[in-house]
């Protein structure tokens, strides 16, 4: 549930607002991330005008409501102004006019006032609050960027995901989060994974402690976000389980019903998981470029087998 004291509070600051009536009113919660002006609204056309929106008055609509007389104002103010409204901003350092406010303060809808034009709030709003209505999900696990891939490493607790990813950040590659990432699920279409203020740039190495990565190893080797492209599982080798040899069969995983690839790789002493996971990392982007190491080898494997069969019926008939 997010409120207008919520967007009030992390980016009043950023959006310059200042509340001038309605402060009883920060409590409305924010149904829709988006923004509009009331555009014909003003006009006394309501059909199709959507009230659990924040209104954004600019300069064109306080020029107009200067023009109409006090009654017919307070008349078109009461129609656009609801019990649904979540807030009104006041763009360009407007003074509101005296009705607005009066209605705004009797009915607890807090009235902001901001320097920036309509259409720069517009966006800003839009954008922010988009942000904060992703879909989300925590999980547990670590997240690092290596050659410009994002991979989720996950697995079971103390099976290594740490210490390979502390190795990954010592040969240049960047950590995003350690331990706990949150996922975000962009445009309906990408995922992005963080990690919480508390413990950015932190990871935590049994028999060492707390270690800060961005101190260690410099600021280059850590980054705030980056888009989820592949997961990777970790876990211990089990000689009764089958691993995968050629790669033909490619896993997906979903997340917030959106398909990654994965996969499971098996830790034992003497395989270098450092390795392995820059070697999936390189992988994945020769797979986006549009090679594929294992199809080629069975394409190849095929036409091998084809050249094969043909000169064994040649000489079945020739003898």
């Amino acid at each position: 549930m997010y409120l207008v004291q919520n967007l009030f509070e992390q980016h009043g600051k950023f959006l310059g607002l200042e509340l001038l009536v309605g402060a009883a009113g920060l409590s409305r919660r924010i149904y829709k991330p988006e923004v509009h002006r009331p555009g014909l609204g003003l006009t006394g056309y309501l059909k199709g005008y959507v009230a659990a929106r924040i209104l954004v008055i600019g300069k064109q609509e306080i020029e107009y409501l200067r023009e109409q007389p006090a009654k017919l104002r307070v008349e078109r103010l009461r129609s656009i102004l609801t019990s649904a409204t979540p807030a009104v901003i006041v763009a360009r350092g407007f003074r509101p006019p005296k009705e607005l406010i009066s209605l705004c303060e009797k009915n607890k809808i807090p009235l902001f006032k901001a320097n920036a034009t309509a259409t720069n709030l517009l966006s800003r709003i839009t954008f922010l609050l988009l942000e904060e209505f992703c879909p989300t999900v925590t999980l547990h696990g670590t997240l690092v960027e290596v050659f410009g891939v994002g991979v989720l490493i996950q697995g079971e607790s103390s099976v290594g995901k740490s210490e390979a990813a502390l190795g990954l950040i010592e040969r240049g590659h960047r950590l995003i989060s350690d331990d706990v990432v949150r996922v975000k699920k962009k445009e309906g279409s990408y995922l992005v994974g963080s990690g919480p203020e508390l413990t950015r740039h932190l990871m935590e190495i049994r028999g060492i402690g707390i270690i800060n990565v961005a101190h260690l190893y410099g600021a280059v080797c850590v980054r705030p976000d980056k888009g989820i492209d592949i997961v990777v599982k970790l876990e211990q080798w089990d000689d009764q389980h089958f691993y995968d040899r050629v790669g033909l069969d490619e896993k997906f995983i979903d997340i917030l019903e959106i398909s990654v690839p994965y996969h499971l790789l098996p830790v034992k002493p003497g395989r270098d998981v450092v390795l392995l996971l820059e070697t999936i990392g390189l992988n994945h982007r020769l797979k986006d470029m549009g090679y594929n190491s294992a199809k080629e080898f069975n394409a190849k494997l095929l036409e091998a087998l084809a050249r094969r069969q043909k000169k064994r019926i040649i000489r079945e008939t020739r003898a």
